[in-house]
């Protein structure tokens, strides 16, 4: 159990922080400047939660010497009884609070309460490998929907005998990035593929990419040196798709900060009929993929600074195992295997994202000597 009075030292200068942002929050000045004030609200969004089980933990600890002194000095039986059982019950409440307040003092990765986009590739394995790709896009777009999140495609690439070469789709909702972030990496299956004659078990792979949807606000796009091309969208998906240039492309020469190097992103979007909303999608696209590029150093020096590689590890670091025969996924960052595989891809992965959670917050409260 942690030491009462240096535990409350620690979160009472996090008080008078939370009245100042309280205040600044409401100031004309900030409103105005949608940068500074979408920080500020995230702040107090965060002190609001750190204040609050502080002031329950104040409550916690009085109940606690009350219930004391009553046992102490009271002569009624009932009385004492019941001063026993809320002694009980605040003393099993106070080793939960304390690691309740732990976590919260964690510096939150800013990234962690944005929407994402997901890319999802097939590796090495030919069609067995996009079939995989689709499978594990299943697998997200079901989990997707137990959180009551919302997919949209923007762009696909189908195999020629299913799944996918590529696709890549945005999720929205509460804290999207910061839960699917852990799944960033090469994903590998081993299985008899439905080409394969001979009954042998093959291994292919996948890679899985996931990017913090970046705001308007945050990157600066010269929209005027954007060179849009439209084309008509290719494949099945109804009479018109043929007819209308309703699929867009975008090219935008853009310099990378960490090289110093111009390069051209070439960005193609074509899920929708309606031009208008494809542009719009590869415009957040494009400002995804540059936020995330220049976000890459950060990134870098959290990886330097920590031992895990729970949520910043290299993107082409095999990060998890499928294996049909076995029914096993194990994920190779945290030792974690379970036999249940069919539940997995049919979305129930939360058991495992929890495991990495917990993993991860290990390592920042290490690093915050907490």
């Amino acid at each position: 159990m942690a030491d009462y009075t240096s535990l409350l030292e620690k979160l009472e200068g996090l008080v008078s922080r939370f009245e100042e942002v309280g205040t600044l929050i409401t100031d004309p000045s900030v409103i105005s400047d949608m940068k500074r004030y979408v920080k500020l609200t995230k702040e107090y969004k965060d002190l609001e939660a750190i204040v609050k089980a502080r002031d329950e933990y104040i409550q916690q600890q009085a109940s606690i010497k009350e219930a004391k002194s009553i046992i102490a000095t009271e002569q009624d039986p009932e009385m004492k009884e019941m001063a026993r059982e809320e002694l009980d019950t605040c003393q099993k409440r106070i080793p939960q609070l304390e690691e309740e307040i732990k976590l919260l003092l964690i510096p939150s990765d800013p990234e962690d309460d944005k929407n994402a986009i997901v890319e999802i590739r097939s590796g090495a394995g030919g069609d067995e490998a996009a079939i995989f790709a689709g499978d594990l896009f299943r697998m997200y777009v079901k989990y997707c929907e137990s959180k009551k999140w919302k997919v949209e495609v923007s762009n696909c690439n189908e195999g020629t005998s299913g799944g996918f070469k590529e696709i890549v789709f945005s999720v929205s909702g509460e804290k999207v990035y910061g839960t699917l972030k852990y799944e960033s990496g090469v994903h590998r299956v081993q299985r008899i593929p439905a080409t394969e004659t001979q009954g042998r078990v093959h291994t292919s792979a996948a890679s899985v990419a996931v990017l913090p949807e970046a705001e308007e606000f945050e990157v600066d796009i010269k929209e005027g040196e954007i060179k849009w091309d439209t084309f008509r969208s290719g494949g099945a998906g109804g009479q018109n798709v043929n007819k209308v240039e309703s699929g867009v492309r975008l090219r935008y020469m853009w310099k990378n900060p960490n090289t110093g190097v111009a390069e051209e992103i070439l960005i193609e979007c074509t899920e929708t009929r309606d031009q208008p909303k494809n542009k719009a999608r590869a415009l957040t696209r494009l400002r995804s993929f540059i936020y995330d590029k220049e976000h890459q150093k950060y990134l870098d020096d959290i990886d330097t600074r920590r031992r895990s590689m729970v949520s910043t590890g290299d993107r082409s670091a095999k990060i998890r195992t499928y294996n049909y025969p076995q029914g096993r996924i194990t994920d190779h960052r945290i030792n974690y295997s379970v036999y249940n595989l069919a539940a997995y891809m049919d979305g129930d992965i939360q058991d495992c994202i929890d495991h990495l959670t917990v993993a991860e917050n290990s390592e920042r409260m290490k690093e915050a000597e907490l």
